[in-house]
């Protein structure tokens, strides 16, 4: 009876140590698209808090603001992707800024990830892209006055904007669309995503 009583802690023994040896090589799964740094930048306010706009004529602000952003990685109930894009929105909304649109490497996160106004929309809402892309671009063009959230005290007229875009781009809950935009608002959404590419509405202008 002794010995069976043995073989079956022992059996037990090896089975338990076969089980846990299945979940130490597993990785954690990722359940953020920012790193630590962007994430404590995120989360050092609530969604009512605007962020910081980087500004051009600030040395460090302008090497970061010509960088290129990278794609954002959708995962289910991300707390930090819902906190960026609120505070992303009350930053665009704030009374200190008040533009029509924003990216968001204008506060210092290199990401794919933008605020609009859809003034093709009634009641003008602001909505928000992930992983925005322009696929298509229409040959005519139309002028327009343009400034930037972090270009302090500067408009100009460009003149290369296409007058419609093909946009593809990816919402919160991680469904791709496929849509045609026109006039202004396309102007907005090509102003936007240039940023995400460190382009600047100036870049575009013949005068230095």
């Amino acid at each position: 009876m002794k010995s069976i009583l043995l073989l079956c802690s022992f059996s037990f023994f090896i089975l338990s140590c076969s089980g846990a040896k299945k979940t130490i090589g597993e990785v954690a799964p990722k359940t953020s698209t920012f790193n630590a740094a962007q994430t404590k930048m995120i989360l050092a306010a609530d969604a009512t808090t605007s962020m910081r706009v980087f500004k051009i004529n600030n040395k460090n602000d302008s090497i970061l603001l010509r960088q290129k952003c990278e794609d954002v990685v959708i995962t289910p109930n991300d707390p930090v992707l819902k906190a960026f894009t609120d505070r992303l929105l009350t930053t665009v909304r704030d009374s200190m800024s008040l533009g029509v649109g924003i990216a968001a490497p204008q506060v210092g996160i290199l990401k794919n990830i933008i605020w609009v106004q859809r003034f093709d929309k009634a009641p003008f809402p602001f909505e928000c892209y992930i992983n925005p892309k322009i696929t298509k671009y229409t040959v005519k063009k139309q002028d327009c006055k343009e400034g930037c959230l972090s270009i302090p005290d500067k408009r100009a007229t460009t003149t290369n904007r296409a007058y419609a875009i093909l946009l593809e781009y990816d919402k919160l809950d991680g469904t791709h669309h496929v849509e045609m935009i026109e006039d202004f608002t396309a102007v907005i959404f090509q102003h936007e995503i240039d940023h995400l590419s460190g382009i600047l509405f100036t870049d575009y202008l013949e005068e230095k």
